[in-house]
């Protein structure tokens, strides 16, 4: 073991949890493998971890010999023979593996395993260094003990820090063993749900029945995907990884470390699996979460290198791009399973241009211009047009090839400021190199709504500050939202539809907006000039005009039964308004009147059914209604309505999940949907609630 320290790559596979005083696993051992300080040598790991009891028995070869005669134990009956006690942290006869194997403390805690002599006062006194809860495996017993060292209002009193930290390292074991018990019950239920013609054994990964990923998804209000990754964690450790499994049951390694490792194996048989674990479940839990990644990776190579090979070329077949809302309300974009040389020339790219930002002047670190760099090269705009100016006369939308244009490179070109990663030294695009720059530009001044974005009428109109929404991104801050309605509202192709709702933000109107007729059409006359309000919209600062919305009575009546007719401003000079009447929507009855006579809805029907429920009426399901199919619930064929008191949007593994004969939907209401599933368990589905 290297006695340098730890160079800060988070993909070294290396042991960071030694101590000051422990000796190398290459210096001096006596013929009992003790080496000076009282730690204790390894043997080497085993490269055949086949079964769960020679996992146990390895575990016990490295167990020291301070745990003969462990003590009195309180539990024992006096009056029977005292046999000799297993070592302390191992699981009894058909158990789970001990909590501690090579002088180590539970998941990466550093540490001697040797008993303290003294004993331990206080509540948490036992949790001390070396003392019987420090190396006690994970489980409700060791749970209730740091329960109690906790007190009534959870501030251990009385424990030192050096208590607290053992404490600390005991609950997480815990947690870790609770996370392994969870996942030996999917496993069973794994083995209760198999997939049709075969036999409720767990013989193998993906052998349950279909839609015992939505079971578990709606027993614990989680994603499809998320239960789905459960499963398949299940049936990898009853199936392919003992060790692995034992170790988690014993606290030694926390769930994501498992799941690092099951990842890692998941396209290698059973037998494979295991020589690959083997190779690093002696360190695992003392390893950083990348050090394990980057250890069972090589092992992985190690032991099948041409199942490596093929796994990556499989999946460079899902490569995408994905989107996400950040918890701070902004977004993240990244791309997955792309070719790794693109990858390292599209990040060299990114690299020079946050470069040429930063000798441009644009404020921000090296991580803020990449951002942006980023971006630019993505929109293939020039962020520098945003603080340089333009010469007089060009304009802004066709500028091409002036000053500030970096212009494409070629080989006689002076090389440029290169990465300063240890990557080769590329200055910028030219033969052989990264790419050309991104075409000079600026912010469009408007965007087409072509995607829904909620807005509370208050919020669009200036009277309160309530958040909007956008499908996919999520809540969306008052401010940003006003700023992209005025965005949207720039461009002439935008759309509008206005959603009533009720106290809960469950929509019961709905109407969506068309140009008023010409021959009674008026439009925004030019705004006298005043202070601007917010932020501005995206754009050339001081360059687009800020819309203003109204919206006011139209003077009609609207739909029987409706929320009256509308007129909807955008204030943009030379923009006719817009009328809006609003439907009812049918939430607790429904007087049939959007009902079509054929099987196939119209268009009014099926939009406000996706208005009603804007995702899928799965439990659990995310997926738009626009993505998803209107459904019968009671089928057409059936005698059922195409009504909205029979029907709503289900995205097609809902819809097939429907189907199969051990499930049930019922529409108890129009708008809601109580969902049975094989186990009897029920679950309710509202309208969406909508920003209020």
């Amino acid at each position: 073991m290297p006695t340098a320290p730890v160079p800060p790559d988070p993909e070294r596979d290396d042991d960071p949890a030694r101590v000051p005083g422990e000796p190398d696993a290459t210096g001096p051992a006596d013929p009992a493998g003790e080496v000076p300080g009282g730690w204790r040598q390894l043997p080497p790991s085993r490269q055949d971890w086949l079964t769960r009891d020679e996992w146990i028995a390895w575990v016990d070869s490295t167990e020291p010999d301070e745990w003969d005669d462990p003590g009195e134990d309180p539990d024992d009956d006096p009056a029977r023979p005292h046999a000799p006690a297993p070592p302390r942290g191992a699981a009894k006869a058909g158990g789970g593996a001990r909590a501690v194997k090579g002088g180590r403390r539970g998941p990466g805690q550093p540490g001697s395993a040797h008993r303290a002599a003294d004993d331990s006062p206080g509540p948490a006194g036992a949790f001390a260094a070396g003392h019987l809860l420090d190396t006690a495996p994970g489980g409700a017993a060791l749970f209730g003990f740091a329960e109690n060292a906790a007190g009534p209002d959870d501030r251990f009193a009385g424990a030192s820090d050096e208590e607290l930290t053992g404490v600390i390292c005991a609950l997480d074991r815990s947690e870790a063993s609770a996370s392994a018990l969870k996942h030996a019950a999917v496993a069973e239920l794994i083995r209760r749900r198999p997939e049709p013609g075969r036999e409720p054994v767990l013989d193998e990964p993906g052998g349950w029945e279909e839609f015992t990923g939505s079971e578990l998804a709606w027993a614990l209000a989680d994603t499809r995907w998320a239960a789905d990754a459960m499963l398949d964690l299940a049936a990898a450790l009853a199936v392919k990884l003992p060790g692995t499994r034992a170790a988690f049951r014993s606290g030694v390694l926390r769930q994501s470390k498992v799941e690092i490792i099951a990842a890692a194996v998941a396209n290698l048989d059973p037998e494979e699996a295991r020589a690959a674990e083997a190779l690093v479940l002696d360190r695992a839990g003392r390893l950083t979460p990348g050090g394990l990644r980057a250890a069972i990776k090589r092992a992985v190579m190690q032991v099948a290198p041409d199942k490596a090979v093929k796994r990556r070329e499989k999946a460079e077949q899902d490569a995408r791009v994905e989107r996400w809302p950040e918890l701070s309300g902004n977004a993240g974009l990244a791309g997955r399973e792309l070719p790794p040389a693109d990858v390292l020339a599209a990040d060299q790219r990114i690299t020079w241009w946050a470069r040429e930002l930063k000798k441009a002047g644009l404020d921000g670190d090296m991580d803020q211009l990449r951002a942006r760099a980023y971006l630019d090269i993505m929109l293939g705009r020039d962020s520098r047009l945003l603080t340089q100016p333009q010469p007089p006369g060009t304009d802004d939308a066709t500028a091409d090839g002036g000053q500030d244009s970096p212009g494409p490179r070629t080989p006689d070109d002076p090389p440029d400021d290169g990465p300063r990663d240890g990557g080769p030294r590329d200055g910028g695009p030219r033969d052989g190199g990264i790419g050309t720059p991104p075409a000079p530009g600026v912010l469009p001044a408007g965007f087409a709504g072509r995607i829904n974005l909620t807005i509370p009428l208050a919020t669009l109109l200036g009277l309160a500050d309530r958040p909007g929404e956008l499908p996919g991104l999520g809540p969306v801050d008052p401010a940003l939202t006003r700023d992209l309605a005025r965005a949207a509202a720039q461009n002439p192709k935008t759309s509008y539809c206005v959603t009533v709702t009720d106290q809960q933000g469950h929509a019961i109107g709905h109407g969506c907006a068309r140009p008023e007729p010409k021959n009674r059409a008026r439009t925004a006359e030019q705004p006298e000039p005043r202070p601007p309000r917010g932020h501005d919209p995206p754009g050339r600062p001081g360059t687009s005009l800020r819309p203003e919305f109204t919206f006011t009575g139209s003077g009609d009546h609207g739909p029987p039964g409706g929320y009256g007719a509308w007129r909807l401003s955008t204030g943009i000079p030379g923009r006719p308004d817009l009328l809006i009447a609003l439907d009812p929507i049918a939430t607790d009855t429904c007087d049939h009147r959007f009902e079509a006579r054929g099987h196939d809805p119209g268009v009014k029907l099926r939009h406000l059914t996706q208005i009603r429920h804007a995702t899928c009426t799965g439990p659990t399901c995310r997926r738009p209604s626009a993505q998803s199919d209107f459904e019968h619930n009671i089928p057409y064929e059936a005698g059922g309505r195409t009504c909205m008191c029979n029907s709503g949007p289900k995205c097609r593994h809902e819809h097939r999940l429907k189907q199969h004969p051990r499930w049930k939907v019922e529409q108890i209401t129009p708008a809601t949907f109580r969902w049975t599933t094989p186990s009897g368990r029920q679950y309710l589905t509202e309208p969406t609630r909508y920003p209020i």
